[in-house]
């Protein structure tokens, strides 16, 4: 089992296109908006399978507007889309974190194999 990172802070900078997460390990990580709100963990962007997830483009200028804490477990980020049904646990957020260079890099390839941009 997955060790629980707690974030010990989370702030928006940028006019909320960046939130800032620190975590009691010592983590450190700068996330986009548009990064959290492609990846968002709703059921509306990862669908309820692999096979329903949905590639989300247009985003490149999306901000975070609320974010609403939901249990001790999770946030809930609001975007100026209006889209706001993801709820980010901390162990979803950290991995955002420690692999985004990776998912970033898949997210855009996938992007330009379908011809979309961001």
């Amino acid at each position: 089992m997955n060790a629980v990172h707690w974030p010990s802070e989370l702030r928006l900078s940028d006019k909320g296109r960046l939130l800032h997460v620190t975590f009691d390990d010592g983590a450190v990580f700068d996330l986009g908006a548009e990064m959290l709100r492609v990846m968002s963990p709703s059921a509306e962007v990862q669908g309820h399978s692999a096979a329903e997830r949905k590639l989300v483009s247009g985003k490149r200028n999306v901000a975070i507007i609320e974010i609403v804490p939901t249990g001790n477990y999770a946030v809930r980020l609001v975007f100026d889309d209006m889209h706001s049904t993801g709820i980010y646990s901390w162990t979803y957020l950290y991995e955002l974190g420690a692999d985004a260079d990776r998912k970033w890099a898949d997210y855009t390839a996938e992007l330009q194999a379908k011809g979309l941009t961001r």
